[in-house]
């Protein structure tokens, strides 16, 4: 995973198109990157206005946590209601015309918020330090996120989890969210990860056994193409906070979550 600090306008745009549906052609749109022209926003006015978006505060523990009353936490709201109403329209569909309508959930920041390890350690990205932030399996929810799974579960619509995290956290990650009451669909069979000792078969063209070259896209598109074309589903929404949980084509509506936190490429 390559993290990075977010510029103030793409910090703006993530608010702002966090809760929209997330069309064709919008990640180059809304992925701004450094311009050398000119002085970029400062650092710390950056961070004062993350922190005021998510409403963050120390916990009793120490704990950095989101407010319930915060923009963020708005944000995502109307997500989850766009959300609600695809899965209302599949379900309903797939009753009429024997579908096999599923959503599939990205799991860092889309499912668990990971905010604590951003402001622990100044929003920038260790690979040791964030292995063992994730095997503690004690990050909070994303707010509705648990609430969303259960949702598309009661409505008949399978869910499904693609992430970035590796193999080897598979323990940890399901522990996790099955703390925050996601617990749906938790085996192999529905929660793919990054597996590059093994790679699937279906991820063949960027990935063998010891080597492995796909890029976020790649991985989460042809996960995705694996859902859809070898196992019969029609993946009717694809949640993920990041632009390249997104693009990658089969899904028929794709919804990106606010995070102005890290950019993955």
């Amino acid at each position: 995973m390559h993290k990075t600090l977010r510029i103030a306008a793409a910090t703006t745009a993530c608010a702002v198109v966090g809760v929209a549906v997330y069309g064709a052609g919008a990640a180059t749109a809304h992925q701004s990157t450094a311009n050398s022209t000119h002085e970029p926003y400062n650092i710390g006015l950056l961070v004062k206005d993350i922190d005021t978006y998510y409403g963050t505060t120390a916990d009793a523990n120490g704990v950095y946590q989101a407010s319930p009353d915060s923009q963020y936490a708005k944000d995502l709201a109307a997500v989850d209601k766009a959300v609600k109403k695809q899965i209302d329209q599949a379900a309903r569909k797939a009753h009429h015309k024997g579908h096999k309508p599923a959503v599939v959930f990205d799991i860092d920041d889309t499912l668990l918020l990971s905010l604590d390890y951003e402001k622990r350690y100044n929003y920038t990205y260790n690979a040791t330090t964030w292995a063992d932030y994730v095997n503690k399996a004690d990050r909070p929810g994303v707010f509705g996120s648990a609430e969303l799974v259960q949702y598309a579960e009661k409505k008949g619509v399978e869910v499904f989890y693609n992430s970035g995290l590796s193999e080897a956290q598979r323990s940890a990650a399901v522990e996790n969210l099955k703390k925050i009451g996601a617990d749906v669909n938790l085996d192999a069979a529905h929660v793919f990860l990054k597996d590059k000792a093994n790679p699937p078969s279906y991820l063949s063209a960027c990935a063998t056994p010891g080597t492995w070259t796909c890029t976020t896209v790649q991985y989460k598109g042809g996960t995705r193409k694996h859902i859809e074309q070898d196992l019969g589903y029609d993946i009717v929404a694809n949640l993920g906070d990041q632009y390249s949980d997104l693009d990658g084509g089969y899904a028929d509506k794709t919804y990106k979550l606010p995070n102005p936190t890290y950019f993955v490429s």
